[in-house]
C-alpha cells in the first residue's frame, strides 16, 4: 500500500473503508504541521478540530485571515510546545477545507454534493491513521480534541488501542444526546429549508447561506453559558438609545449571532455542515465495538485495549458551565476506563463561558494540559 503526500495534503491510494458499508477512493486529507518530527518518530502531538474547525490549528485561515483556532494552546513554549512537539492538525473528511467531502470533485468529474456517502466520527479517526500511517509515525505522544475533537479522540484510542501514548478528550461524550441531536437536526433543516439548498445541489448557484446561517446561530448559543451571555450581552441594545419596536438587531446579542452566522458562510459548506452533524449524532462509542445493534454493547468494552494499564495514560477535562457536553458525560467515560484498569486522571475546572471554555482564556486548562503533556 502506497500513498502520495504533496504540500500538506495526503492522497490515499488505497480506498477508505466506511462505516456505511462503501469506501472512498483517493481520498484527500489536507493538513498543517508545526514543530519538528525527532529521529525516532516519538513526539508527534495529534490534535483533532471540532465541528466547524479545520487544520489550521496554530495558523492564520487562509479565508478570514484569522489566527490559528488553537494559537492560545499551540506554539511556541504554549501548553503543546512546537518547540518539543510536532503537532499534527487534519482536516476531518466529509469536510470543506481542503480533505474529501461533498463539495469536493467525484471521480466522474461532478462534485459530490449529496451523492458523497454518510461518514462516523469513525471514518474520521480511520482518516486520521490514514494519515499517522503515511507519515511513518507509529505511535503519537499524544493525541488531542475537544468538542468533537475529543470524540474523534476517544474514537481513535478505542479502535486503534496502540497509536498513542496518551489520550486528551476535552469538553466531550462518548455518545450524542437526543438533545444535542435535537439541535443539529434544527440546523439541518434551517438548512435544507433555504430554497438555494437545491437539494444539495446548489454547486454553481448562490449557496443556501441564510439556512447556514441560522444553523449556526442555533448552535452557537449551545456553546455558551447563561452566565456568560448575561455577562457580556445581558439585555443591552445594539447601536441605539430605545427598543425600534420592529424586528431589526434590538439587541445586542442578536447582533452578536447575526454576526456569527453571516461570517460563518464565508468559509463553511453547507452541505459539509449536514453531513458533520449527521456523523455527531450518530457517535455512540459503545455501539462502535458492539455487533448488537443500537443502543447495545457497554462503554468499558470500548477500551479493552487499554485494560490494565497496558495501552494509553487518559486525561478527561470538563468545565463546570458547559451543558452542551456536562461533566457527567466525561465521567461516563472515566467510569468506563476505571471499570478496565485504565490509567486516567479526570478535571472538572471552572470557566463561565459554556462549552466554548476549551477555546478561550482558562489559565487553569493551560496548566493541566501542559502537566499532563509533560
Amino acid at each position: 500500500m502506497t500513498t502520495a503526500i504533496a504540500s500538506q495534503s495526503l492522497t490515499l491510494t488505497h480506498d477508505l473503508p466506511l462505516d456505511c458499508g462503501q469506501s472512498l477512493a483517493a481520498a484527500r486529507i489536507a493538513f498543517e504541521t508545526y514543530g519538528e518530527l525527532n529521529a525516532d518518530k516519538s513526539n508527534a502531538v495529534l490534535v483533532c478540530h471540532a465541528l466547524t474547525g479545520d487544520q489550521y490549528v496554530a495558523s492564520n485561515h487562509p479565508i478570514t485571515g484569522k489566527p490559528g483556532w488553537w494559537e492560545r494552546m499551540v506554539g511556541p513554549g504554549r501548553p503543546i510546545d512546537t518547540g518539543r512537539f510536532h503537532v499534527i492538525c487534519a482536516n476531518v473528511i466529509g469536510s470543506c477545507m481542503g480533505s474529501t467531502g461533498p463539495s469536493s470533485i467525484a471521480p466522474d468529474g461532478e462534485r459530490y454534493a449529496l451523492r458523497f456517502p454518510v461518514i462516523t466520527v469513525r471514518d474520521m479517526a480511520r482518516a486520521q491513521i490514514a494519515l499517522i500511517d503515511a507519515l511513518g509515525i507509529e505511535r503519537l505522544h499524544t493525541v488531542v480534541g475537544g468538542s468533537m475533537g475529543g470524540m474523534q479522540v476517544l474514537s481513535l484510542a478505542a479502535n486503534f488501542p496502540e497509536r498513542a501514548a496518551r489520550v486528551l478528550a476535552i469538553a466531550t461524550t462518548a455518545r450524542h444526546s437526543a438533545q444535542n441531536i435535537a439541535f443539529h437536526e434544527v440546523g439541518r433543516q434551517a438548512i435544507m429549508a433555504d430554497p438555494n439548498w437545491r437539494g444539495g445541489s446548489y454547486y454553481g448557484h448562490a449557496a443556501p447561506d441564510a439556512g447556514l446561517a441560522v444553523a449556526r446561530m442555533a448552535a452557537h448559543i449551545t456553546y455558551l453559558s447563561e452566565a456568560g451571555l448575561t455577562e457580556k450581552f445581558g439585555r443591552r441594545l445594539q447601536d441605539r438609545a430605545e427598543k425600534s419596536f420592529g424586528f431589526d438587531a434590538d439587541f445586542q446579542v442578536e447582533s452578536y449571532l447575526r454576526y456569527q452566522g453571516s461570517g460563518f458562510t464565508q468559509r463553511f459548506d453547507a452541505n459539509s455542515y449536514l453531513y458533520i452533524t449527521r456523523a455527531m449524532d450518530y457517535f455512540d462509542l459503545a455501539e462502535e465495538v458492539s455487533s448488537g445493534g443500537e443502543g447495545s454493547g457497554k462503554l468499558a468494552d470500548a477500551f479493552a485495549g487499554h485494560a490494565m494499564g497496558k495501552g494509553a495514560r487518559f486525561f478527561l477535562i470538563s468545565f463546570d458551565s458547559d451543558w452542551l457536553y456536562p461533566t457527567a458525560e466525561s465521567r461516563h467515560v472515566v467510569h468506563a476506563l476505571n471499570a478496565v484498569g485504565a490509567p486516567v486522571s479526570f478535571v472538572e475546572l471552572s470557566a463561565p463561558h459554556g462549552h466554548d471554555s476549551f477555546l478561550l482564556d482558562v489559565p487553569a486548562l493551560d496548566r493541566v494540559v501542559r502537566g499532563f503533556l509533560r
